[in-house]
């Protein structure tokens, strides 16, 4: 299986490292293993997705193993819900490959052919993604438009990331799953009440995906003992950064231990058949 063109839409086929459709729209491979399929066009910004910044604070604090739980957990239900026949998933918003290596280890131990692919529109998360995980196919990419083509997929990892219910069914075979993670009720409760004077609970109420049947979902809860400024690298990697005051970020910096929730609602959706 390969991409498809994202201007055109048709079968880019790879050669001396150039993506090439039978339009002659090109996109060569980087040097790092990913392609860029994110024309200018297509960009809001010239560098979109999380900055710098955001994306370095990620990276510190899911290297300390926080979200270590999860990402087994996750691993575990793709390898689960794929059958023996179908083994190709997508990770979208997949930032910098934590969760989708993740996933590529367990599901090339059960299915040795199976292939996982990581799309994001950050270019500096691809980038770092595909030079330090090899077990995955990397991509610049819009979520809302994604480089597949029909029914070419067994399955989509969502984590947070945004994507029309149309693009998840038009891409995905008839029996394809959709594998969603949210925050359930409670998560990083300790943190939101360090900034808002009523921290609200988070709707744990599951998404209607058009065209697609949920079958299965869990709750993953725990506590974790953050420690060394690892609280400040979950604030600034979170959207409520933004609502964070000076002196509450010194106070992160410096505390040797915070304790804070995670609480995750996991779910898998199938997609419907058609009559």
């Amino acid at each position: 299986m390969s991409y498809t063109c994202p201007l055109c839409h048709h079968i880019l086929t790879l050669s001396d490292r150039t993506y090439r459709c039978q339009n002659n729209h090109s996109f060569d491979l980087a040097k790092e293993g990913y392609i860029n399929l994110m024309p200018v066009q297509h960009k809001r910004s010239k560098d979109p997705g999380d900055n710098k910044e955001m994306m370095q604070a990620r990276r510190r604090f899911l290297e300390k193993e926080h979200y270590h739980p999860l990402k087994m957990r996750i691993a575990q239900i793709c390898c689960e819900t794929l059958a023996e026949s179908q083994h190709r998933l997508l990770d979208i918003g997949c930032g910098e490959g934590y969760y989708t290596t993740a996933v590529a280890s367990l599901l090339t131990k059960t299915y040795p052919d199976a292939t996982t692919y990581g799309l994001d529109i950050s270019k500096v998360a691809i980038r770092y993604a595909a030079k330090r995980y090899l077990n995955c196919r990397f991509s610049v990419a819009s979520s809302h438009r994604l480089p597949f083509a029909d029914k070419s997929l067994d399955a989509v990892l969502r984590i947070y990331a945004p994507c029309k219910a149309d693009e998840l069914a038009r891409v995905l075979t008839d029996s394809g799953v959709v594998i969603t993670v949210t925050p359930a009720s409670r998560h990083l409760y300790q943190l939101r009440n360090e900034i808002y004077p009523n921290v609200r609970l988070h709707n744990e109420d599951a998404e209607m995906i058009e065209g697609f049947e949920l079958i299965e979902q869990e709750k993953l809860s725990y506590s974790m003992q953050l420690t060394d400024g690892d609280s400040y690298d979950l604030l600034q990697m979170t959207p409520f950064a933004w609502k964070a005051s000076d002196a509450l970020r010194d106070k992160l910096k410096s505390a040797t231990l915070f304790e804070c929730e995670a609480d995750f609602m996991i779910r898998v959706y199938r997609k419907q058949q058609t009559q």
